[in-house]
């Protein structure tokens, strides 16, 4: 009975739904970085937002599946190919339950 048991709770804590708000600086302003980040989130069946901040930076709200979400936020280290990410900072947040991904 073991075995059944360990792999179910792995399936289910692959399942687990996490949330992050996500602080992206380098060049990331005026190359796409949020219609890209969009379109990643989307195939990815990530939910959330991205915008651009006053200080040059973009912000982000993510939420979604532990892999998937991992492997957004490695894009995010990214960006699209005419970005310059310096560093991402990411922080845990209580999940909003988003409907989408949006631009704002």
């Amino acid at each position: 009975f073991e075995k059944p048991i360990l792999k179910y709770q792995l399936h289910n804590a692959s399942m687990e739904i996490l949330s992050v708000s996500l602080s992206i600086h380098g060049r990331v302003q005026g190359v796409y970085f949020r219609a890209s980040a969009q379109k990643k989130a989307k195939e990815l069946g990530i939910t959330g937002w991205v915008q651009n901040c006053f200080d040059g930076t973009v912000e982000s709200h993510a939420e979604g599946p532990k892999k998937q979400l991992e492997d957004f936020i490695t894009w995010c280290h990214q960006g699209p190919p005419a970005a310059y990410v310096t560093s991402v900072e990411c922080n845990s947040i209580s999940i909003k339950d988003y409907s989408d991904f949006d631009i704002r």
